[in-house]
């Protein structure tokens, strides 16, 4: 949406007018994490964030890397106890971080599996498809709400039934 005070008359080619975008929120479930490029070890880069599909499967949805320099630094020693190698936990089943893309070509899209305990809201912009089309950015942790509850259906406002039906069957 964009925007401009009543009083104010149109003044074409300045930016006098403000845009909006709607942002919405989610409650995420943290099932893995990167490194800070060049910090391995020492610095998370971004959390993988996922919601569980319909039949309790765990699928990839996006990303938040809203983090300050020390903030990612921390993140280091609070994964630390989440931290698994078991392909069972985090995303087994359902759609994973790192597939092949042409944005990925080249790329190392190593990624740090995390059992899937931890909850955050994130805000977002924009679905493509049920995915978050740009970065979310982290809001707070949710120390409140079970990862199981952290479930597509959140989105059934923004996105048409259809469309979830189409997901789910993937």
């Amino acid at each position: 949406m964009i925007a401009k005070r009543t009083s104010d008359a149109y003044q074409p080619g300045k930016r006098a007018m403000a845009k909006i975008k709607h942002l919405r929120t989610a409650d995420c479930v943290v099932g893995g994490f990167r490194w800070n490029k060049g910090e391995e070890g020492k610095s998370v880069g971004s959390l993988l964030l996922g919601l569980y599909g319909e039949d309790g499967v765990f699928h990839h949805v996006g990303h938040t890397s809203s983090f300050s320099a020390q903030e990612k630094r921390d993140l280091v020693a609070f994964l630390a106890p989440y931290l698994t190698e078991d392909e069972g936990e985090s995303f087994g089943t359902g759609r994973t971080p790192g597939a092949p893309s042409r944005w990925t070509s080249g790329k190392d899209v190593s990624w740090m599996r995390i059992r899937p305990e931890l909850v955050c809201e994130v805000s977002f912009d924009y679905l493509q498809g049920l995915r978050f089309r740009h970065a979310a950015t982290f809001k707070r942790w949710r120390h409140d709400k079970p990862p199981e509850d952290c479930r597509f259906d959140q989105f059934e406002a923004a996105v048409p039934y259809e469309l979830m039906r189409v997901f789910e069957e993937d």
